[in-house]
């Protein structure tokens, strides 16, 4: 049981928890995810962590069919420009190691955004705090339980 799941079973939301088999030489974490789910892979979001000059750290979610737009993300925040995260800081911040960065339950409350793509589904899945570990909730649960805002900041 990780951090993220205990948070969505204590806040009552409905969510499943979905495990596949991960393997250490896939080159995408969310492709790999959606690929031995068998979902649809604009529907599977990963979570990346940016350094946004005057923020600091936050969080970004975009489907993992899609690029992280770093001026979007830096934007929504009210930042000057956002650069990927170090691994290490990433992972000190959330308490997550890469690969398995959950949006949910962080070490450090981040910022979070999430990309507006997120609402066209009943459910989107996320990281559940494990590689080879998913939750699958409603996007408007997962901004409830973060905080979080929607943004444009996914691009093709």
């Amino acid at each position: 049981m990780t951090p993220a799941i205990l948070l969505a079973k204590k806040a009552g939301i409905p969510h499943d928890v979905l495990s596949y088999l991960h393997d250490p030489r896939a080159e995408s974490y969310g492709l790999e995810a959606a690929d031995a789910l068998q979902l649809d892979p604009d529907s599977v979001f990963k979570t990346l962590v940016v350094d946004v000059e005057g923020v600091g750290l936050a969080c970004a979610v975009v489907p993992v069919s899609r690029m992280l737009d770093l001026k979007a993300v830096a934007d929504a925040v009210h930042g000057r420009r956002a650069t990927m995260a170090d691994v290490h800081a990433a992972e000190r911040a959330t308490g997550y190691i890469v690969g398995g960065i959950s949006p949910l339950a962080q070490k450090k409350s981040l910022p979070l955004v999430l990309d507006e793509t997120a609402i066209l589904f009943d459910r989107i899945h996320v990281s559940a705090g494990r590689r080879g570990l998913e939750i699958s909730l409603a996007a408007d649960d997962l901004l409830r339980l973060t905080r979080g805002m929607l943004a444009a900041i996914a691009r093709a």
